[in-house]
Formats: C-alpha cells, structure tokens, sequence
C-alpha cells in the first residue's frame, strides 16, 4: 500500500507519471512560488487565477475608472491565451514521438522562470504578471486530474471545499475513502502553502531571481517525466491523461 494516499501499488501504477499526485504536489509548490513572488516583488497582485482580477475590474467599472477597469483585460487576455495555446499544442506535439506535452510544458515554465529572474525591478510589473498568467493558465488547463481525482495546480479554493465535502463523508458515513479524498486535497493546500512561505522567506536576499526557487519542484517534476516518458511510458506517449 502507499503509505501517504492508501492505495495499492497496482492501482498506483494505472495512471501516466503526469497523473501522479506526487507530480501535482510539486506543482502545487512552484505555484505558491509564482503567487508569493508576484504579490511580494511584482505589483502585490496573485497571478495564479483570475477571479481576482474580474472583481477588481467591476471594481473599478463601478467608481467609474474606465481605464483602470479596462486594463485588467491585459492580464485576463494572457491567462485566456495560456488556456488556447494548451489546447492547441499537444495534438503537434504527439507527433513529434519523443515527450508529452506536459513534459515540454514543465520544461517551458522552467525557461521562462529562469529569465524572469533577469527582468529587473525597473521594469512595467506588467510584463511579469503577464507572463506569470500565462505559464499558471497552461499549467492548470493541462494538469486536470490526479489519479483520478480532479485537481487545481495553481490555487487552492477547491481543495478547501472539497476538504470540507470530504469531512462531511467521513463523518456521518464513515467513508475511508472520503479520508483519502481529505488527505489528497489537504496535502495539495499545505504544498502551496509551503512553496508561498519559503518564497517570502528568501525575498529579500534573492530579489528578483527569487523565483529561481521554484525551478526546485519544477525541475524534479521535469526529471520524473522526462524519465518515465523516454522509458517507462513510451509506448503510451499517444494516451490521454484522464480529465482530457
């Protein structure tokens, strides 16, 4: 049996290395790495969702701020293009026969982390908020379910509600699986919650290459897929990942 999620090593093995929750988990760092580094060092804003970004723009359309409302558009547009572009890319990518999509993406965030670590404080917060939108709207168009489970990468208000469905299960039925159910989500939360904590620890002494930290999840993450896709799971380089 898995110790941390209670399933058994053949059922374990059911899913793609992409679908594992082990993967999700380090993504769910890097996530709370790319929140904390654009509300602490990038403009005070979270670029991980766009809920946010909608309520400011009503915000400022209600004070009359047209302008100001109308920019939000700027971040909402990146996040919409990250979702097309997820879409559109795997299908190309399959026939190329060596990676996953999700493999190339992993890689394609850690390119684009590592040069943000360059842009310099002097220039338009914009630019990294944008391109912060744009990686998170990828990641969590393309990530959708963790061995079965439906799971967010990028923010947490899911997990927080399905925490509460769980305990509600397990509670009155006494449902064990409704307890793994918890632990998943929990554990999903506690990741992010972890990745925004030690990010904000190193703010000051990194500065703007602070969000070099996050290519520590990514990059194990990228390991771990580039491994399985070139010898473990090749011949399934053509299979969907559950939620597609």
């Amino acid at each position: 049996m898995d110790s941390i999620h209670g399933i058994s090593d053949a059922e374990h093995s059911r899913y793609l290395m992409c679908e594992r929750k082990g993967v999700f988990e380090l993504l769910m760092i890097s996530a709370g790495m790319m929140g904390a580094y654009t509300y602490n060092l990038r403009g005070g804003v979270f670029c991980n969702a766009q809920t946010a970004n909608v309520l400011l723009m009503s915000l400022a359309f209600g004070r009359g701020q047209w302008a100001r409302g109308l920019y939000y558009l700027i971040p909402i547009s990146a996040y919409i293009a990250g979702a097309f572009v997820s879409e559109l890319l795997p299908n190309r990518v399959k026939k190329w026969g060596l990676l996953r999509w999700d493999t190339y993406l992993i890689g394609a965030e850690m390119v684009a982390l590592f040069l943000i670590g360059f842009i310099p404080f002097s220039a338009p917060n914009q630019v990294v908020q944008v391109l912060i939108n744009f990686i998170c709207s990828m990641q969590y168009n393309t990530f959708r379910q963790a061995e079965g489970v439906p799971m967010a990468t990028t923010f947490c208000t899911n997990h927080i509600r399905q925490i509460g469905i769980s305990l509600e299960k397990l509670l009155r039925h006494r449902d064990r699986a409704a307890l793994r159910r918890c632990l998943s989500h929990a554990a999903m939360v506690f990741c992010f919650l972890g990745g925004g904590t030690v990010l904000t620890a190193f703010c000051n002494l990194l500065g703007t290459k602070a969000i070099w930290l996050a290519l520590l999840p990514l990059g194990a993450d990228f390991c771990l897929l580039v491994h399985a896709d070139l010898f473990q799971e090749h011949t399934l380089l053509r299979q969907k990942p559950l939620g597609h």
